[in-house]
């Protein structure tokens, strides 16, 4: 998805930010029993947006209070949900303890951020609500010895929509933001998760790991090597994201799995697969063609076709191996990214699943 040309785009806010607004709003309530609203909160880069208040509620020993996110023009899954904290104190000298409340995730598998058995809240996340916890405290007199429960109302359906299953992070959504911003169409929660596929099959031992643009070449690659889950990466576009992640946090084997035309502008040297921001080459593909034989009628026809699609079909049809010269160029792009940090495999997938052309692995 591409943001509308012309517009300028309004950024929102993280499932992070949100949390920390309203973990300093419930916490002042049990200090004070009033919930101030709106409330403001410093960001990472600081910024002090103020939030206001959907929800609130103070009973005994607790005050929750819970913040609509708002995710600007950014279509973000967690668009409007409702993220809550629930704040009570806690034993003397604990310090800030995070719990899941519904809606939010448990981590269950190694290698992410936050250690197995731990509640999905990212780092910057836990960091802003502890300062957000230590600046109401400070300014009560008191310890900021609390547990903070962080919940979003109907997190778990959300979370299906997420790579949390994937991840291992069972029950519900992340926690997320480094920044507290959300900055429209800049795709970084979908390269945030390329990371962390990558970090739990790594923590998980697993000697071979499969990027791919979509469903269809997913399940082509997996079936192939016979993958568990876990070694599937939800690529996407983002062939850059993947391949520079690799070259720093090595694995031994990486498939590259996608269609025709996303596979060619990959190896064009395109990072970015989106039609947005690369385009297939017909000059180039007419140009491998003729490498693999393809006679100057051939060529010209291909640099005429209307679409990748068609320009395979006509080498196809002549019995040119066009598919195979774009996997292998592919390959060589791959590698040029990655850097020894990974032997790469190249899979072009048709439409109907079945694989169109393969490279070697040394």
């Amino acid at each position: 998805m591409s943001p509308p040309k012309g517009e300028r785009l309004r950024r929102g806010w993280t499932t992070g930010a949100c949390a920390t607004a309203a973990t300093r709003a419930a916490y002042t309530a049990l200090l004070t029993g009033e919930f101030p609203d709106p409330v403001a909160i410093e960001l990472p880069k600081g910024q002090r947006p103020s939030f206001a208040l959907a929800t609130e509620a103070l009973g005994a020993g607790f005050a929750r209070a819970g913040i609509v996110k708002d995710a600007g023009d950014d279509p973000d899954v967690t668009h409007l949900a409702l993220v809550h904290s629930t704040v009570r104190e806690g034993a003397r000298g604990s310090g800030v303890e995070f719990r899941a409340g519904p809606g939010v995730g448990t981590v269950t598998r190694p290698g992410l951020p936050i250690p197995v058995g731990e509640p999905a809240i990212n780092p910057v996340p836990r960091r802003m609500m502890r300062e957000a916890v230590a600046a109401v405290a400070a300014a009560h007199g008191t310890s900021g010895d609390v547990v903070v429960e962080i919940g979003v109302r109907d997190g778990e359906r959300l979370a299906e929509k997420t790579w949390n299953p994937r991840l291992g992070i069972v029950g519900g959504l992340s926690i997320l933001g480094t920044t507290g911003v959300v900055i429209p169409y800049s795709c970084s929660a979908w390269i945030h998760s390329i990371h962390r596929g990558v970090d739990v099959a790594r923590a998980m031992g697993l000697a071979h790991v499969a990027g791919c643009t979509g469903r269809t070449s997913e399940g082509a690659v997996q079936r192939l090597h016979r993958l568990p889950g876990e070694a599937m990466i939800d690529m996407g576009d983002f062939a850059g994201g993947l391949l520079k992640y690799v070259r720093r946090h090595p694995v031994p084997r990486l498939t590259i799995g996608g269609g025709f035309a996303k596979i060619s502008k990959l190896a064009d040297g395109h990072l970015d697969l989106h039609s947005a921001r690369s385009q297939v080459d017909p000059e180039r593909l007419a140009e491998r063609a003729a490498g693999c034989g393809a006679d100057a009628a051939l060529q010209s026809r291909i640099r005429a076709a209307g679409a990748a699609g068609e320009a395979l079909a006509l080498a196809e049809s002549a019995g040119v191996a066009l598919a195979g010269a774009v996997a292998a160029a592919a390959r060589d792009a791959a590698l040029g990214v990655v850097r020894g940090a990974a032997e790469v495999e190249v899979v072009i997938v048709d439409r109907a699943g079945g694989i169109s052309a393969r490279t070697h692995e040394a």
